[in-house]
């Protein structure tokens, strides 16, 4: 049967189910439904522990093994399958299948699964997973942009933080998806912001590293017309020995921003529309910044720009003759309106 993960934690209150998978592609969220199954477990008696890495070659007479077995230390087991590739193949669909006709008692399985497509949910082994009245399938789905301010405001919130919606916006564009760096940085708040209240100055002292702080610096100079800081600020990454994939990370980033903008506004779409359509959408404070560079450039030159992004990609990957570095420059250098004609390396 399937479980809601929002309906997780009041479903472990009650009896356990034999069998629990946790299916998903976060990180993150797969982690936490997995040690609250586990941390249910604990408070249910189960102090035996086993785990299982279903790789290639795996044995899966060990799952037949440990089901048929009785308990030497713990009257309750948790048993722990992990399959890596979501494929358990004809051997590991036997077990399945063998297991979860007679699952053994005082014994709990927990299966970790990456995200099944729709042709692997179709399989004898998944319906037995999904389906089965033995199981309880969590599906845990990635957090979608426009999602992410809602549940980081719901994390600092479970923090006991308080934060204005700047704040909130800034970390997620800071963290840029990653939810277990957005939730090592609400920690890190949680530790460091004084009075529980969050603003976008707090986040901007304590969210990320130096380094990355200015890589954004590198960015807000270029988008202002500051060619000259901006190159210093690029100069002072390469000192620091920042690597130039972060760096062009956050450049093409904003050229993808900018190029979509620019199309948009091209075909009629007010600057203000496209700025809240945007996802995530562009807080108020850099609006004026992006309306500023957008001036610059038509979309089809946006465009040039972030093909020229990824000519220093495959630079950096050595796949592309040229010095990242310099093309790096050339490309600030355009960012911020100069119309200097540089080599490429």
């Amino acid at each position: 049967m399937k479980l809601n993960p929002a309906q997780l934690g009041k479903h472990l209150q009650a009896s356990l189910a034999p069998v629990y998978v946790v299916s998903g592609d976060e990180p993150l969220l797969c982690q936490e439904a997995a040690d609250a199954i586990r941390a249910a477990c604990r408070s249910q008696g189960f102090s035996e522990r086993q785990v299982f890495n279903a790789e290639a070659n795996f044995d899966w007479g060990l799952l037949y093994e440990a089901g048929a077995s009785l308990s030497l230390f713990a009257e309750k087991r948790l048993l722990e399958l992990r399959i890596p590739n979501g494929k358990p193949g004809d051997k590991g669909t036997a077990a399945l299948l063998e297991y979860l006709a007679r699952p053994p008692e005082d014994t709990l399985l927990l299966i970790s699964l990456p995200k099944l497509d729709g042709s692997a949910q179709k399989t004898k082994w998944a319906k037995a997973l999904i389906e089965g009245p033995q199981t309880q399938f969590v599906q845990v789905w990635p957090i979608e942009v426009a999602q992410l301010p809602q549940w980081i405001r719901q994390r600092l919130a479970q923090a006991g933080l308080a934060a204005t919606q700047e704040a909130v916006e800034l970390i997620a564009a800071r963290v840029e998806g990653n939810l277990l760096a957005a939730a090592q940085e609400i920690e890190k708040l949680k530790l460091l912001a004084e009075g529980g209240q969050i603003d976008a100055s707090t986040v901007q002292a304590v969210v990320a590293d130096s380094a990355r702080f200015d890589v954004f610096g590198l960015i807000d100079a270029a988008l202002n017309g500051e060619a000259a800081h901006a190159l210093r600020t690029l100069e002072g990454l390469r000192g620091e020995g920042v690597e130039t994939a972060v760096i062009l990370w956050a450049l093409a980033r904003e050229l993808r921003l900018l190029a979509g903008l620019a199309q948009q506004h091209g075909q009629g779409v007010p600057l203000d529309k496209a700025f809240a359509a945007a996802r995530p959408p562009v807080w108020d404070k850099r609006r004026p910044l992006l309306g500023k560079a957008l001036q610059r450039h038509s979309a089809a030159r946006w465009g040039q720009l972030l093909q020229d992004a990824q000519q220093i990609d495959a630079q950096i990957k050595g796949q592309a003759a040229g010095d990242p570095w310099t093309s790096l420059s050339r490309l600030t250098l355009l960012l911020a309106g100069k119309r200097l004609t540089l080599p490429n390396a």
